[in-house]
Protein backbone atom coordinates (compact mmCIF):
# COMPACT_ATOMS: atom_id res chain seq x y z
CA UNK A 1 0.00 0.00 0.00
CA UNK A 2 1.96 3.29 -1.10
CA UNK A 3 1.67 5.57 0.94
CA UNK A 4 -0.39 9.33 0.37
CA UNK A 5 0.59 11.63 2.67
CA UNK A 6 -0.69 15.22 3.15
CA UNK A 7 1.86 17.51 3.96
CA UNK A 8 2.28 20.83 5.86
CA UNK A 9 1.07 21.11 9.43
CA UNK A 10 -1.29 22.99 10.55
CA UNK A 11 -0.25 26.66 11.71
CA UNK A 12 -0.33 26.99 15.73
CA UNK A 13 -1.70 29.94 17.46
CA UNK A 14 0.90 30.66 18.44
CA UNK A 15 2.14 31.30 14.74
CA UNK A 16 2.02 34.74 13.09
CA UNK A 17 -1.02 34.23 10.59
CA UNK A 18 0.10 35.31 6.82
CA UNK A 19 -0.96 38.48 5.68
CA UNK A 20 -1.37 37.28 2.32
CA UNK A 21 -4.17 35.13 2.11
CA UNK A 22 -5.68 31.37 2.73
CA UNK A 23 -3.52 29.12 0.83
CA UNK A 24 -0.05 29.77 3.48
CA UNK A 25 -2.47 28.64 6.39
CA UNK A 26 -1.77 24.92 5.00
CA UNK A 27 1.08 24.92 2.93
CA UNK A 28 1.24 22.26 0.44
CA UNK A 29 -2.89 21.40 0.27
CA UNK A 30 -3.39 23.51 -2.74
CA UNK A 31 -2.85 21.25 -5.62
CA UNK A 32 -2.53 18.10 -3.48
CA UNK A 33 -6.09 16.70 -5.15
CA UNK A 34 -8.81 14.80 -3.24
CA UNK A 35 -8.28 12.67 -6.29
CA UNK A 36 -5.22 12.16 -5.74
CA UNK A 37 -5.35 11.50 -1.92
CA UNK A 38 -8.37 9.33 -2.75
CA UNK A 39 -6.43 6.83 -5.00
CA UNK A 40 -5.81 4.58 -2.15
CA UNK A 41 -8.88 3.65 -1.81
CA UNK A 42 -9.33 1.71 -4.69
CA UNK A 43 -6.43 -0.36 -4.01
CA UNK A 44 -7.34 -0.64 -0.41
CA UNK A 45 -10.83 -2.64 -2.44
CA UNK A 46 -8.68 -4.91 -4.43
CA UNK A 47 -6.47 -5.44 -1.72
CA UNK A 48 -9.45 -6.67 0.41
CA UNK A 49 -10.96 -8.73 -2.62
CA UNK A 50 -7.94 -10.46 -2.71
CA UNK A 51 -7.46 -11.05 0.85
CA UNK A 52 -11.03 -12.56 0.85
CA UNK A 53 -10.31 -15.09 -1.87
CA UNK A 54 -7.04 -16.42 -0.61
CA UNK A 55 -8.87 -16.57 2.66
CA UNK A 56 -11.69 -18.66 0.91
CA UNK A 57 -8.95 -20.90 -0.78
CA UNK A 58 -7.01 -21.54 2.70
CA UNK A 59 -10.30 -22.47 4.34
CA UNK A 60 -11.20 -24.64 1.14
CA UNK A 61 -7.91 -26.72 0.94
CA UNK A 62 -7.87 -27.04 5.34
CA UNK A 63 -11.21 -28.10 5.16
CA UNK A 64 -10.71 -30.76 2.74
CA UNK A 65 -7.36 -32.12 3.87
CA UNK A 66 -8.77 -32.09 7.45
CA UNK A 67 -12.13 -33.92 6.87
CA UNK A 68 -10.87 -36.67 4.25
CA UNK A 69 -7.20 -37.45 5.60
CA UNK A 70 -6.72 -36.32 9.16
CA UNK A 71 -10.89 -37.45 9.87
CA UNK A 72 -10.45 -39.87 7.59
CA UNK A 73 -14.35 -39.52 7.01
CA UNK A 74 -16.47 -42.05 4.50
CA UNK A 75 -18.21 -40.83 1.80
CA UNK A 76 -17.47 -40.38 -1.88
CA UNK A 77 -13.94 -37.92 -2.03
CA UNK A 78 -14.36 -34.81 -4.40
CA UNK A 79 -11.41 -33.91 -7.13
CA UNK A 80 -8.57 -31.74 -5.61
CA UNK A 81 -9.34 -28.96 -8.10
CA UNK A 82 -12.61 -28.61 -6.22
CA UNK A 83 -11.34 -26.26 -3.33
CA UNK A 84 -10.95 -23.88 -6.01
CA UNK A 85 -14.86 -23.15 -6.24
CA UNK A 86 -15.05 -21.59 -2.90
CA UNK A 87 -12.77 -18.78 -3.41
CA UNK A 88 -14.72 -18.51 -7.36
CA UNK A 89 -18.32 -18.06 -5.04
CA UNK A 90 -16.89 -16.24 -2.15
CA UNK A 91 -15.93 -12.73 -4.21
CA UNK A 92 -18.63 -12.47 -5.86
CA UNK A 93 -21.35 -13.17 -3.35
CA UNK A 94 -19.21 -10.60 -1.26
CA UNK A 95 -20.30 -8.01 -3.94
CA UNK A 96 -23.74 -9.06 -3.27
CA UNK A 97 -23.48 -8.27 -0.41
CA UNK A 98 -22.18 -4.83 -0.32
CA UNK A 99 -19.05 -5.82 1.74
CA UNK A 100 -16.43 -4.32 -0.82
CA UNK A 101 -18.49 -0.64 -1.12
CA UNK A 102 -15.71 2.22 1.01
CA UNK A 103 -18.52 3.41 3.03
CA UNK A 104 -18.44 0.26 5.11
CA UNK A 105 -14.67 -0.54 4.91
CA UNK A 106 -12.68 0.44 7.73
CA UNK A 107 -14.29 2.22 9.48
CA UNK A 108 -17.07 0.85 12.39
CA UNK A 109 -18.87 -3.00 12.81
CA UNK A 110 -20.79 -3.16 9.38
CA UNK A 111 -17.89 -4.77 7.49
CA UNK A 112 -17.51 -7.57 9.69
CA UNK A 113 -21.70 -7.41 9.89
CA UNK A 114 -21.85 -7.91 5.80
CA UNK A 115 -19.02 -10.15 5.71
CA UNK A 116 -20.91 -12.83 7.76
CA UNK A 117 -24.21 -12.16 6.18
CA UNK A 118 -22.27 -12.97 2.60
CA UNK A 119 -21.44 -15.94 4.56
CA UNK A 120 -24.82 -17.23 5.46
CA UNK A 121 -25.70 -16.24 1.52
CA UNK A 122 -23.17 -18.97 0.62
CA UNK A 123 -24.45 -21.69 3.11
CA UNK A 124 -27.87 -21.08 1.68
CA UNK A 125 -26.49 -21.28 -2.43
CA UNK A 126 -25.04 -24.29 -1.28
CA UNK A 127 -27.53 -26.03 0.64
CA UNK A 128 -30.27 -24.69 -2.24
CA UNK A 129 -27.99 -25.89 -5.34
CA UNK A 130 -26.88 -29.40 -3.79
CA UNK A 131 -30.71 -30.22 -2.82
CA UNK A 132 -32.11 -28.90 -6.05
CA UNK A 133 -30.07 -30.82 -8.47
CA UNK A 134 -30.04 -34.00 -5.44
CA UNK A 135 -25.81 -33.97 -5.45
CA UNK A 136 -24.18 -36.21 -2.92
CA UNK A 137 -21.88 -33.62 -1.01
CA UNK A 138 -19.73 -34.28 2.31
CA UNK A 139 -22.21 -32.09 4.56
CA UNK A 140 -19.21 -32.26 6.92
CA UNK A 141 -17.11 -30.79 4.74
CA UNK A 142 -19.42 -27.93 3.88
CA UNK A 143 -19.97 -27.10 7.82
CA UNK A 144 -16.33 -27.37 8.35
CA UNK A 145 -15.16 -25.28 5.32
CA UNK A 146 -17.65 -22.40 5.75
CA UNK A 147 -17.21 -20.81 9.45
CA UNK A 148 -13.42 -21.26 8.61
CA UNK A 149 -13.21 -19.71 5.64
CA UNK A 150 -15.88 -16.52 7.10
CA UNK A 151 -13.21 -16.46 10.73
CA UNK A 152 -10.10 -16.12 7.99
CA UNK A 153 -11.55 -13.53 6.20
CA UNK A 154 -12.67 -11.23 9.02
CA UNK A 155 -8.89 -11.52 10.54
CA UNK A 156 -7.47 -10.70 7.31
CA UNK A 157 -10.21 -7.97 7.04
CA UNK A 158 -9.22 -6.78 10.58
CA UNK A 159 -5.07 -7.00 10.14
CA UNK A 160 -5.71 -5.13 6.74
CA UNK A 161 -7.55 -2.17 8.65
CA UNK A 162 -4.86 -2.66 11.55
CA UNK A 163 -2.15 -1.68 8.84
CA UNK A 164 -4.37 0.80 7.20
CA UNK A 165 -4.72 2.42 11.13
CA UNK A 166 -1.43 1.95 11.89
CA UNK A 167 -0.03 3.90 8.72
CA UNK A 168 -2.86 6.66 9.50
CA UNK A 169 -0.65 6.90 12.75
CA UNK A 170 2.71 7.87 10.79
CA UNK A 171 0.55 10.65 8.53
CA UNK A 172 -0.22 8.97 5.75
CA UNK A 173 -3.52 8.18 4.10
CA UNK A 174 -5.18 11.38 5.50
CA UNK A 175 -7.84 12.89 4.15
CA UNK A 176 -8.09 16.78 4.72
CA UNK A 177 -11.16 18.18 6.88
CA UNK A 178 -12.46 21.69 7.84
CA UNK A 179 -14.63 22.13 10.83
CA UNK A 180 -17.80 24.20 10.73
CA UNK A 181 -19.85 24.87 13.75
CA UNK A 182 -19.51 27.13 17.17
CA UNK A 183 -16.61 27.51 18.77
CA UNK A 184 -17.04 25.47 21.85
CA UNK A 185 -18.28 22.26 19.72
CA UNK A 186 -15.24 23.28 16.92
CA UNK A 187 -12.43 22.82 19.80
CA UNK A 188 -13.83 19.71 21.38
CA UNK A 189 -14.34 17.74 17.85
CA UNK A 190 -10.88 19.28 16.86
CA UNK A 191 -9.58 17.57 20.25
CA UNK A 192 -11.13 14.44 19.67
CA UNK A 193 -9.69 14.03 15.93
CA UNK A 194 -6.03 14.93 17.10
CA UNK A 195 -6.61 12.22 19.71
CA UNK A 196 -7.74 9.42 17.29
CA UNK A 197 -5.76 10.28 14.25
CA UNK A 198 -5.92 6.51 13.22
CA UNK A 199 -9.52 7.88 11.87
CA UNK A 200 -8.03 9.34 9.21
CA UNK A 201 -9.16 12.90 9.85
CA UNK A 202 -6.51 15.55 9.15
CA UNK A 203 -8.40 19.08 10.46
CA UNK A 204 -6.98 22.21 8.59
CA UNK A 205 -8.87 24.80 9.91
CA UNK A 206 -12.40 26.00 10.39
CA UNK A 207 -15.44 28.09 9.93
CA UNK A 208 -16.99 29.85 12.60
CA UNK A 209 -20.15 31.83 12.62
CA UNK A 210 -20.24 35.56 11.90
CA UNK A 211 -21.06 36.29 15.42
CA UNK A 212 -17.94 34.47 17.08
CA UNK A 213 -15.50 35.69 14.50
CA UNK A 214 -13.41 37.93 16.43
CA UNK A 215 -12.21 41.04 14.38
CA UNK A 216 -8.38 40.76 13.31
CA UNK A 217 -7.98 36.92 14.80
CA UNK A 218 -7.19 34.84 12.04
CA UNK A 219 -6.79 31.25 14.44
CA UNK A 220 -9.15 29.95 16.73
CA UNK A 221 -7.24 26.93 19.18
CA UNK A 222 -4.50 26.51 16.84
CA UNK A 223 -6.61 26.22 13.93
CA UNK A 224 -7.12 28.65 11.23
CA UNK A 225 -10.32 30.39 11.09
CA UNK A 226 -11.14 30.04 6.86
CA UNK A 227 -13.79 32.21 7.16
CA UNK A 228 -17.60 31.90 7.83
CA UNK A 229 -20.37 29.43 7.55
CA UNK A 230 -21.29 31.04 4.12
CA UNK A 231 -17.83 30.56 2.82
CA UNK A 232 -17.04 26.92 3.62
CA UNK A 233 -17.81 25.85 -0.10
CA UNK A 234 -14.94 28.41 -1.45
CA UNK A 235 -12.32 27.41 0.96
CA UNK A 236 -13.38 23.39 -0.14
CA UNK A 237 -12.62 24.53 -3.82
CA UNK A 238 -9.41 26.33 -2.42
CA UNK A 239 -7.93 24.10 -0.60
CA UNK A 240 -9.75 20.75 -2.93
CA UNK A 241 -10.50 19.93 1.07
CA UNK A 242 -11.74 16.01 1.04
CA UNK A 243 -14.60 16.42 4.33
CA UNK A 244 -16.70 18.93 5.71
CA UNK A 245 -17.76 18.20 9.33
CA UNK A 246 -20.75 20.57 10.28
CA UNK A 247 -21.52 20.70 13.79
CA UNK A 248 -24.90 22.02 15.28
CA UNK A 249 -25.41 25.81 16.02
CA UNK A 250 -28.04 28.53 15.95
CA UNK A 251 -26.70 30.00 13.20
CA UNK A 252 -26.27 26.07 11.29
CA UNK A 253 -30.24 25.29 10.89
CA UNK A 254 -31.91 23.29 8.44
CA UNK A 255 -32.13 25.45 5.72
CA UNK A 256 -28.55 26.23 6.17
CA UNK A 257 -27.40 22.69 5.60
CA UNK A 258 -29.61 21.60 3.07
CA UNK A 259 -28.02 24.57 0.35
CA UNK A 260 -24.62 23.49 1.97
CA UNK A 261 -25.84 20.27 0.88
CA UNK A 262 -26.50 20.54 -2.36
CA UNK A 263 -23.74 23.43 -3.05
CA UNK A 264 -20.90 20.76 -2.15
CA UNK A 265 -22.49 18.13 -4.70
CA UNK A 266 -20.20 20.31 -7.39
CA UNK A 267 -17.50 19.46 -5.34
CA UNK A 268 -15.36 16.15 -4.05
CA UNK A 269 -15.95 16.94 -0.70
CA UNK A 270 -17.89 15.05 1.93
CA UNK A 271 -20.36 15.96 4.10
CA UNK A 272 -20.65 14.87 7.65
CA UNK A 273 -23.08 16.29 10.08
CA UNK A 274 -23.09 15.74 14.09
CA UNK A 275 -26.02 15.31 15.53
CA UNK A 276 -26.97 17.14 18.85
CA UNK A 277 -27.11 14.13 21.04
CA UNK A 278 -23.39 12.96 20.99
CA UNK A 279 -21.86 9.73 22.70
CA UNK A 280 -25.01 7.79 21.77
CA UNK A 281 -24.43 5.68 19.13
CA UNK A 282 -25.11 2.15 17.55
CA UNK A 283 -28.39 0.64 17.51
CA UNK A 284 -30.30 3.06 19.44
CA UNK A 285 -30.14 5.61 17.05
CA UNK A 286 -32.76 5.24 14.45
CA UNK A 287 -33.37 7.49 11.45
CA UNK A 288 -37.24 7.42 11.43
CA UNK A 289 -39.29 9.54 8.80
CA UNK A 290 -42.35 11.97 10.89
CA UNK A 291 -44.29 14.56 9.20
CA UNK A 292 -42.30 13.98 6.19
CA UNK A 293 -38.88 15.01 8.08
CA UNK A 294 -36.01 12.50 8.66
CA UNK A 295 -35.67 12.38 12.32
CA UNK A 296 -33.36 10.43 14.72
CA UNK A 297 -35.28 8.24 17.26
CA UNK A 298 -32.77 7.41 20.13
CA UNK A 299 -34.15 4.59 22.33
CA UNK A 300 -33.92 4.16 25.74
CA UNK A 301 -30.39 2.73 26.85
CA UNK A 302 -31.13 -1.35 27.58
CA UNK A 303 -29.59 -1.60 31.29
CA UNK A 304 -32.55 -4.27 32.48
CA UNK A 305 -34.48 -7.37 31.28
CA UNK A 306 -33.42 -10.09 29.76
CA UNK A 307 -29.86 -8.54 28.60
CA UNK A 308 -28.94 -7.51 32.04
CA UNK A 309 -29.60 -11.05 33.30
CA UNK A 310 -27.56 -12.39 31.21
CA UNK A 311 -24.43 -10.13 31.36
CA UNK A 312 -24.78 -10.90 35.10
CA UNK A 313 -24.78 -14.91 34.23
CA UNK A 314 -21.76 -14.08 31.92
CA UNK A 315 -19.55 -11.69 34.20
CA UNK A 316 -19.91 -14.44 37.52
CA UNK A 317 -19.75 -17.93 35.11
CA UNK A 318 -16.46 -16.30 33.65
CA UNK A 319 -15.18 -14.73 36.92
CA UNK A 320 -15.16 -18.21 38.74
CA UNK A 321 -13.62 -19.94 35.72
CA UNK A 322 -10.74 -17.32 35.24
CA UNK A 323 -10.53 -17.82 39.18
CA UNK A 324 -9.97 -21.57 38.36
CA UNK A 325 -7.55 -21.38 35.31
CA UNK A 326 -5.78 -18.53 36.55
CA UNK A 327 -4.92 -19.92 40.52
CA UNK A 328 -1.85 -21.04 40.18
CA UNK A 329 -0.85 -17.11 38.57
CA UNK A 330 -2.90 -15.84 41.54
CA UNK A 331 -0.47 -18.06 43.80
CA UNK A 332 2.44 -17.06 42.43
CA UNK A 333 1.83 -13.49 42.34
CA UNK A 334 0.66 -13.47 46.04
CA UNK A 335 3.76 -14.90 47.01
CA UNK A 336 5.98 -12.50 45.02
CA UNK A 337 3.67 -9.65 46.84
CA UNK A 338 4.30 -11.41 50.54
CA UNK A 339 8.35 -12.34 49.82
CA UNK A 340 8.60 -8.67 48.06
CA UNK A 341 8.35 -6.37 50.87
CA UNK A 342 6.17 -6.41 54.32
CA UNK A 343 2.48 -5.87 54.53
CA UNK A 344 -0.53 -8.06 53.46
CA UNK A 345 -0.99 -9.54 50.45
CA UNK A 346 -4.32 -8.35 49.02
CA UNK A 347 -5.26 -4.20 48.99
CA UNK A 348 -8.64 -3.52 50.28
CA UNK A 349 -10.00 -0.06 49.33
CA UNK A 350 -13.85 1.25 49.43
CA UNK A 351 -15.34 2.25 45.95
CA UNK A 352 -18.44 3.24 45.21
CA UNK A 353 -20.40 0.81 42.65
CA UNK A 354 -23.55 0.30 41.21
CA UNK A 355 -26.86 3.09 42.66
CA UNK A 356 -23.87 4.22 44.44
CA UNK A 357 -23.62 1.71 47.21
CA UNK A 358 -20.01 0.97 48.43
CA UNK A 359 -18.33 -2.51 48.75
CA UNK A 360 -14.94 -3.16 48.84
CA UNK A 361 -12.40 -3.58 46.38
CA UNK A 362 -9.56 -5.71 46.16
CA UNK A 363 -6.16 -5.32 44.55
CA UNK A 364 -2.70 -7.38 44.96
CA UNK A 365 -0.52 -4.75 46.87
CA UNK A 366 1.65 -2.96 44.69
CA UNK A 367 2.94 -0.39 47.43
CA UNK A 368 4.63 -0.13 50.47
CA UNK A 369 2.04 -0.52 53.37
CA UNK A 370 1.88 2.98 53.96
CA UNK A 371 1.29 4.75 50.58
CA UNK A 372 -2.10 6.17 51.94
CA UNK A 373 -0.33 7.94 54.44
CA UNK A 374 2.40 9.57 51.79
CA UNK A 375 0.18 10.77 49.18
CA UNK A 376 0.52 14.39 50.79
CA UNK A 377 4.08 14.05 51.10
CA UNK A 378 4.00 13.84 47.33
CA UNK A 379 1.39 16.14 46.33
CA UNK A 380 3.69 18.05 44.62
CA UNK A 381 4.84 15.66 42.11
CA UNK A 382 1.19 14.66 41.19
CA UNK A 383 0.47 13.89 36.69
CA UNK A 384 -2.78 12.81 37.01
CA UNK A 385 -5.50 14.60 35.64
CA UNK A 386 -6.57 17.11 38.41
CA UNK A 387 -9.09 14.36 40.55
CA UNK A 388 -6.82 11.23 40.84
CA UNK A 389 -3.71 11.14 41.91
CA UNK A 390 -1.04 9.48 39.61
CA UNK A 391 2.91 9.60 39.29
CA UNK A 392 4.82 7.39 36.33
CA UNK A 393 7.72 6.73 39.09
CA UNK A 394 5.89 6.60 42.01
CA UNK A 395 8.17 5.94 45.11
CA UNK A 396 6.11 3.89 47.22
CA UNK A 397 5.34 1.58 44.50
CA UNK A 398 7.39 -2.07 45.14
CA UNK A 399 9.28 -4.10 42.95
CA UNK A 400 6.83 -6.58 41.97
CA UNK A 401 4.36 -3.49 41.96
CA UNK A 402 5.92 -2.29 38.88
CA UNK A 403 5.54 -5.53 37.02
CA UNK A 404 2.39 -6.28 37.83
CA UNK A 405 0.90 -2.85 37.37
CA UNK A 406 2.51 -2.46 34.11
CA UNK A 407 0.06 -5.74 33.13
CA UNK A 408 -2.60 -5.39 35.12
CA UNK A 409 -2.48 -8.22 37.07
CA UNK A 410 -2.91 -6.66 40.24
CA UNK A 411 -6.29 -6.13 39.09
CA UNK A 412 -6.63 -9.99 38.78
CA UNK A 413 -8.57 -10.27 42.71
CA UNK A 414 -11.20 -8.57 41.12
CA UNK A 415 -12.86 -11.30 40.02
CA UNK A 416 -13.84 -12.37 43.24
CA UNK A 417 -15.54 -8.90 43.14
CA UNK A 418 -17.44 -9.68 40.38
CA UNK A 419 -17.98 -13.35 41.47
CA UNK A 420 -19.72 -11.66 44.49
CA UNK A 421 -22.12 -9.09 42.37
CA UNK A 422 -20.11 -5.72 43.05
CA UNK A 423 -18.46 -5.91 39.85
CA UNK A 424 -18.75 -6.75 36.41
CA UNK A 425 -16.26 -7.60 34.10
CA UNK A 426 -16.71 -4.51 31.94
CA UNK A 427 -18.44 -1.59 33.12
CA UNK A 428 -16.99 2.01 34.27
CA UNK A 429 -14.06 2.31 36.14
CA UNK A 430 -14.66 1.67 39.94
CA UNK A 431 -14.31 4.84 41.47
CA UNK A 432 -13.23 6.44 45.20
CA UNK A 433 -15.61 8.20 47.15
CA UNK A 434 -13.75 11.30 47.23
CA UNK A 435 -14.02 11.32 43.60
CA UNK A 436 -17.72 11.09 43.48
CA UNK A 437 -18.35 13.97 45.87
CA UNK A 438 -16.62 16.26 42.85
CA UNK A 439 -19.24 14.44 40.19
CA UNK A 440 -21.69 16.69 38.19
CA UNK A 441 -24.78 15.61 36.93
CA UNK A 442 -23.81 13.52 33.76
CA UNK A 443 -21.15 11.70 36.03
CA UNK A 444 -23.93 10.16 38.17
CA UNK A 445 -24.98 8.13 34.71
CA UNK A 446 -22.38 5.70 35.66
CA UNK A 447 -24.02 4.20 38.79
CA UNK A 448 -26.73 3.10 36.80
CA UNK A 449 -24.53 0.34 35.87
CA UNK A 450 -21.72 -2.03 37.68
CA UNK A 451 -17.78 -0.80 37.94
CA UNK A 452 -16.13 -2.77 35.76
CA UNK A 453 -12.81 -4.90 35.91
CA UNK A 454 -11.93 -3.55 32.31
CA UNK A 455 -13.80 -0.89 30.74
CA UNK A 456 -13.61 1.66 27.73
CA UNK A 457 -11.08 3.39 29.82
CA UNK A 458 -8.80 0.81 30.24
CA UNK A 459 -8.43 0.08 26.52
CA UNK A 460 -8.57 4.09 25.68
CA UNK A 461 -5.12 5.37 27.94
CA UNK A 462 -6.18 4.81 31.38
CA UNK A 463 -3.92 6.91 33.70
CA UNK A 464 -3.33 9.22 30.37
CA UNK A 465 -6.74 10.12 30.21
CA UNK A 466 -7.67 13.99 31.39
CA UNK A 467 -10.94 14.01 33.72
CA UNK A 468 -12.84 15.29 30.88
CA UNK A 469 -11.49 11.97 29.17
CA UNK A 470 -12.90 9.87 32.20
CA UNK A 471 -16.22 11.48 32.23
CA UNK A 472 -16.65 11.61 28.39
CA UNK A 473 -16.01 7.20 28.14
CA UNK A 474 -17.79 6.42 31.15
CA UNK A 475 -20.90 8.27 30.27
CA UNK A 476 -20.48 6.74 26.67
CA UNK A 477 -20.32 3.13 27.87
CA UNK A 478 -23.41 3.51 29.80
CA UNK A 479 -25.43 4.88 26.94
CA UNK A 480 -24.34 2.70 24.57
CA UNK A 481 -23.90 -0.64 26.68
CA UNK A 482 -24.41 -3.88 24.98
CA UNK A 483 -23.36 -7.60 25.01
CA UNK A 484 -21.60 -6.96 21.93
CA UNK A 485 -19.58 -4.20 23.00
CA UNK A 486 -18.39 -5.93 26.16
CA UNK A 487 -17.06 -8.61 24.12
CA UNK A 488 -15.28 -5.77 22.04
CA UNK A 489 -13.83 -4.10 25.30
CA UNK A 490 -12.36 -7.41 26.25
CA UNK A 491 -10.85 -8.10 22.83
CA UNK A 492 -9.19 -4.65 23.15
CA UNK A 493 -8.15 -5.26 26.47
CA UNK A 494 -5.90 -7.93 25.62
CA UNK A 495 -3.69 -5.41 23.51
CA UNK A 496 -3.96 -3.14 26.34
CA UNK A 497 -2.58 -5.11 28.65
CA UNK A 498 -0.28 -6.55 26.59
CA UNK A 499 1.15 -2.99 25.56
CA UNK A 500 0.95 -1.98 28.91
CA UNK A 501 0.08 1.62 27.60
CA UNK A 502 -1.37 4.33 30.42
CA UNK A 503 -0.53 2.06 32.80
CA UNK A 504 1.92 3.32 36.39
Amino acid sequence: MSATSVSGPRRRSDAPPPANGWELFAPGLRGAGTVARRAWRARYVRRTAVLDAAAAAVAAAAGYLLWFDVFAAEGPRPPGWSVLVLPLVWVPVMLVARAYEERFLWIGVEEYRRVVNAAVLVLALVATVFWGLHLDVARGLVVLTLPLATVLTLAMRLAHRHHLRRSRQRGDFLQTTILVGSRETVAALDEQLQRSPEQGYRVIGCCLPTREQSSGADAFNGLPVLGGVADVVDVVSAFEVDTVAVLPGPEIHGAVLRRLGWQLEDTDAELLLAPAVTDVVGPRVHIRPVAGLPLLHVERPELTGVRRWTKEVFDRSMAALGLLFLSPVLLAVALAVRLDSRGPVLFRQERVGRCGETFTMLKFRSMVQDAPALVQELSASDEGNGVLFKMRHDPRVTRVGRVIRRYSVDELPQLINVLRGDMSLVGPRPPLAREVEQYGVDMHRRFLVKPGLTGLWQVSGRSDLSWDDSVRIDVRYVENWSLAFDFMILWKTAGAVLRGSGAY
